[in-house]
């Protein structure tokens, strides 16, 4: 049986903040919020942190803002964005609402839409913002909307094109984006475009008399098999890139010569390109054809030179690695902000029908950054 999406609460549900940070996330989880369903969650999440008199607290929208005024020298931003993708509609899907607590190997293991993709990492951005009242440098901690829909709703960049001042600021972001305990330097670019062939509309028993548009994409189609995508240095991370095609549409009947067919094409790109000259590739690659870009991102460049980046890997452990997707590091980027990410859970399960986050590497990231935070 197929579980009913969860629907918003009228009342405003209540967070404990000085609960274990593993169970903050399964009441995070148990919270609805796909995009566009965002508020009751940040209604949450802002009444949870209006209650901690060290904190300045901000409301945009959907998006909350909690910032420290110590005077230190530096500030940091915490961000996390705070919608999910749909639920799963697959029968017997665990990636869920509500949540649902299992064990694997004798470790907790927490299932719900969410647990990778990034409600772990808002626990810890709560428990942070409430149990570190005194830190090393001031913290900016950033809750925000429509992450997970195109990138012009992003309540991010509408916080910084409304209220800049709350985040321009900052020395140096941490994005709690699921990095499977490694922080992941920078992010690749990302860009979707469209190519369109044109043919002739003619009765199929008569297909002499028109010009089939879907053959005509056999040419894109070959361009696309035999590309071969670049693996880049940058900074020392590898960040492998891809030029793929993941939709296409063409034809209206069964007896009828396609007049139209399009498909949609997907460039992820490394930081050593800027966006023009993404562009530029594609274009290339594609000479003689029309291109409708409908979204392209910039990509972030590592960032790991920044002092602050190097304090937060001593205090990980971990080699830094690369990051693959594209994600709001480059939002930071682009305004001078150095800024990586590093988050609980295996981003290969975000999304997925099985979405899951073990309770250990919850903990161990709160561990990890309350310890860069307070340290002399």
């Amino acid at each position: 049986m197929t579980q009913a999406p969860a629907t918003a609460s009228t009342a405003r549900p209540n967070l404990d903040l000085d609960q274990d940070v593993a169970d903050l996330t399964a009441d995070l989880l148990d919270i609805h919020s796909v995009s566009d369903a965002e508020k009751p969650l940040a209604d949450a999440v802002e009444s949870a942190l209006r209650s901690l008199d060290h904190l300045t607290v901000h409301r945009h929208g959907d998006t909350v803002v909690a910032r420290t005024s110590l005077g230190r020298a530096e500030r940091v931003v915490l961000a996390g964005h705070l919608d999910t993708v749909p639920l799963p509609t697959t029968p017997g899907s665990r990636g869920t609402v509500p949540s649902e607590w299992d064990e694997q190997d004798g470790r907790p293991v927490l299932y719900g839409r969410g647990a990778t993709d990034m409600k772990g990492g808002v626990a810890v951005q709560l428990k942070l913002a409430a149990s570190v009242v005194a830190p090393n440098r001031d913290i900016t901690y950033v809750f925000y909307d429509h992450e997970e829909v195109s990138s012009e709703a992003s309540g991010l960049g509408a916080l910084v094109e409304a209220a800049p001042e709350l985040v321009t600021d900052a020395d140096f972001a941490v994005l709690l984006e699921p990095t499977d305990g490694h922080i992941e330097g920078g992010c690749n670019g990302t860009m979707r475009f469209w190519i369109t062939t044109s043919g002739v509309a003619a009765h199929s028993g008569r297909a002499w008399m028109g010009r089939n548009a879907i053959h005509g994409m056999g040419d894109i189609l070959r361009i696309l098999d035999g590309y071969e995508p670049k693996t880049v240095t940058v900074e020392g991370l590898e960040y492998r890139e891809g030029l793929n095609a993941v939709q296409i549409s063409g034809g209206v009947a069964g007896n009828v010569i396609p007049d139209t067919c399009a498909v949609h094409i997907n460039y992820r790109f490394a930081p050593d390109k800027s966006l023009e000259e993404a562009t530029a590739h594609v274009r290339e690659v594609f000479a003689g054809y029309e291109l409708d870009i409908v979204d392209a991102s910039a990509a972030a460049r590592p960032g790991l030179d920044a002092p602050l980046a190097q304090e937060l890997v001593r205090s990980v452990g971990s080699e830094p690695k690369p990051k693959y997707g594209w994600t709001d590091v480059a939002r930071f980027s682009a305004l001078g902000i150095p800024a990586v990410n590093f988050g609980p859970g295996d981003a290969l399960l975000a999304h997925s029908d099985n979405e899951h986050v073990f309770a250990s590497e919850i903990r161990s990231c709160l561990q990890a950054l309350t310890a860069w935070l307070v340290s002399a």
